[in-house]
């Protein structure tokens, strides 16, 4: 990975360089905050830059990729964050994070009773964590529905 973990250091410098020029578009915070908003993204960004020099000067050996079967499985399982990504807001948390819950349950474990099963019980109890626990403002169906 010799060559692999460079290419990845410097995208992720540019990635980094990327995060602290937008950092320094943010708009400045309240009176009582001496650093704003602009901190968190440049100390990520800094962590990022550190990181990667580590990848650039002190790469791994080669190593062995997956085969074709297990590169489309991870191919599939992002596609599948991407749209559970793009799909919460106008479905709500709930139908959203069970179908992809029960999805990704499916890959590791191709049963799809336990599957769907792990989809709804994670759907449900992480709403309840999230909402009640936590406080945050989620909707558990669309807001349509919600009146």
């Amino acid at each position: 990975m010799i060559r692999s973990d460079r290419i990845l250091g410097v995208v992720v410098v540019i990635v980094a360089l990327v995060f602290i020029t937008s950092a320094y578009n943010l708009p400045a915070g309240n009176l009582f905050d001496k650093l704003g908003p602009k901190a968190f993204p440049i100390i990520v960004a800094i962590g990022m830059i550190v990181s990667a020099a580590g990848l650039i000067l002190r790469p791994d050996p080669e190593a062995d990729w997956p085969e074709m079967p297990s590169l489309l499985s991870i191919g599939f399982a992002t596609l599948v964050l991407i749209g559970y990504a793009y799909s919460l807001k106008p479905l709500g948390f709930l139908a959203p994070t069970a179908i992809a819950a029960a999805i990704l349950s499916y890959q590791i474990s191709p049963r799809p009773v336990p599957a769907v099963l792990t989809g709804i019980g994670l759907s449900v109890g992480l709403f309840v964590i999230f909402k009640y626990a936590l406080g945050l403002g989620l909707f558990a169906l669309p807001r349509s529905l919600m009146g």
